[in-house]
């Protein structure tokens, strides 16, 4: 249950100098910008708001000589304390602007994503006219950030046993982002994904980004007999900004990969990708071309499997899953809610179909994929065309919480069920695709007290899908029932760091499963998401 608490915010109005200024106008705000109480600093630069509602509002202070100070999205509880500092026009012409954050990105608070950590004013004109500088946060130097975690997991293709993941973000100059990570499972026998990532911020005019990443799959088998699956991928991309309006950007990830270690036959492929966003208030109008399917067991953008595609076997070759992908959607965020709408159209070459085995004869026998450590396998199913459109309603809740409503239509592969024992061939020819809808609810947010951060959702379609309606969605709520928790369990002063436990629970009802026997009285089961489990505990200094 939620309590009604009473609020403050206070703090001191500086200058660039540090020098606290006398009697600066302040004024709080709603997330639209409109004021809601006005004050004024006293002899010491300091003001108080108090008597408010817990609640995210932005805070605007104004002095004579100086621009106008912004901060949006201050989360003020109770005994808040936020500090502004004024800036003239000439000192914050001596800075390059950051690029504004984009009000529709919702990203969960807990990834870690290679973004920009510098902290530089941006000059912006507000709608009743006065040119403000905004900041994301108090004036400093942006630090050395590191993270390790520790987890245990099962039932994901090559995601079982224990893992350990390090990761390391610096900011070496103002407009460069640097981010590095390596995870390896100690009883995998040299099993090993790595990333490493370059960003340079161009200020107005956009940036351009790096990312590199490196997988070394030794469990791995395929239908042969050969064993160790090798990837490498490099994606670079550009972000082109023409005002405030329009943003394009356009990219490419050049993929490798090998199946067994001394084998001659290498997979090469480009996947290129470009998007151009029109921007007029709250809405936004885009286009979007993709070739790379997402990776469905990428956690976060930080992950090697986030810029490596997914790969599997056709009859004994290694193949890629790919598609062309087009989109064009119109979204508009207020305040407190959003809406989104897109129509699409996708060409799905060698869709990866996912089967856990129970084998009771050799499994080298099966033309596929193979993971010795978690029992599954990918064979790739029928290439297919499909058309569709997404509608997506975002609301935010009391406590914090945000609710995600979202409706696809499209197509998917189905596996209808075979009478009596066949062949895998036979069973990957009954693969078909079939247009159908699919549906998700997503609810997240963050306990008061305890700071428990959570996200469930559950997205149905039909129980003989084993491929997702709109793989190319970038926001899908991943299949069926699945709950998410981070419980901080020791936070540092300035809450930068700390401790945190994980838990991730993917399928929870173990829902969608296609049972199939081959000849030799083998089992397979098929699904679109797997039930996997994930917890451990992770450390970020």
């Amino acid at each position: 249950m939620c309590r009604a608490v009473s609020a403050s915010v206070s703090g001191v109005v500086r200058d660039s100098a540090g020098v606290p200024q006398i009697g600066v106008e302040v004024q709080l705000l709603r997330p639209d910008l409109t004021v809601i109480s006005s004050v004024y600093t006293n002899g010491y630069g300091r003001f108080v708001i108090s008597s408010l509602l817990p609640g995210r509002y932005a805070l605007k202070a104004m002095g004579p000589e100086f621009l106008p100070s912004l901060r949006e999205n201050v989360r003020v509880r109770r005994d808040t304390v936020v500090n502004l500092t004024l800036n003239t026009l000439y000192e914050v012409m001596q800075w390059l602007p950051a690029a504004p954050r984009a009000g529709s990105n919702q990203e969960d608070d807990w990834a870690w994503t290679l973004r920009s950590a510098a902290n530089r004013p941006l000059l912006r004109w507000l709608e009743d006219g006065p040119l403000v500088v905004v900041t994301d946060g108090p004036g400093a130097t942006p630090k050395l950030k590191a993270r390790l975690m520790a987890t245990g997991q099962a039932g994901s293709f090559g995601e079982s046993g224990e893992r350990y993941t390090a990761t390391v973000e610096d900011t070496p100059a103002d407009s460069r982002e640097l981010l590095a990570r390596v995870d390896f499972a100690p009883d995998s026998d040299a099993g090993m994904e790595s990333m490493l990532g370059f960003r340079q911020d161009l200020g107005f005019a956009g940036s351009v980004q790096s990312v590199a990443a490196v997988a070394i799959h030794p469990e791995y088998s395929d239908g042969t007999g050969d064993q160790g699956l090798d990837e490498a991928a490099v994606r670079s991309q550009e972000t082109i900004r023409l005002g405030e309006a329009i943003e394009a950007e356009a990219g490419a990830t050049e993929v490798l990969a090998r199946i067994g270690g001394a084998s001659p036959d290498t997979l090469a492929d480009g996947l290129p990708f470009a998007a151009v966003a029109w921007h007029d208030g709250n809405s936004d109008v885009h286009y979007r071309l993709a070739t790379m399917v997402p990776n469905a067991n990428a956690n976060d953008e930080t992950e090697a499997a986030a810029t490596l595609p997914q790969f599997s076997e056709r009859g004994s070759e290694l193949v890629l899953e790919r598609g062309l992908h087009q989109e064009i959607g119109w979204e508009r965020n207020s305040a407190g809610s959003g809406m989104a709408v897109l129509v699409y159209s996708d060409n799905i070459e060698n869709p990866v179909l996912e089967a856990m085995s129970r084998f009771v004869s050799q499994q080298d026998s099966v033309p596929a994929l193979l993971d010795s450590t978690s029992s599954l396998m990918r064979a790739a199913g029928p290439s297919f065309t499909a058309a569709g459109m997404e509608a997506t309603v975002e609301h935010s809740l009391p406590c914090q919480a945000r609710v995600r409503v979202s409706y696809l239509n499209g197509a998917a592969l189905v596996m209808p069920a075979v009478p009596g024992p066949s062949g895998f061939t036979q069973i990957l020819a009954s693969a078909h695709p079939r247009r159908m809808q699919a549906y998700a609810l997503s609810l997240s947010g963050t306990l008061d007290g305890t700071h428990t951060r959570w996200r469930a959702s559950y997205r149905w379609q039909a129980d003989d899908t084993v491929t997702e309606v709109a793989p190319f969605d970038l926001d899908a709520a991943e299949p069926y029932l699945s709950i998410h928790f981070r419980q901080p369990i020791h936070l540092t002063r300035d809450g930068s760091g700390g401790v945190e436990a994980l838990l991730d629970v993917r399928n929870l009802l173990a829902e969608g499963y296609r049972p199939f026997i081959l000849s030799d009285g083998s089992v397979l089961i098929f699904a679109q998401s797997q039930r996997a489990l994930r917890g451990g505990l992770a450390f970020t200094f």
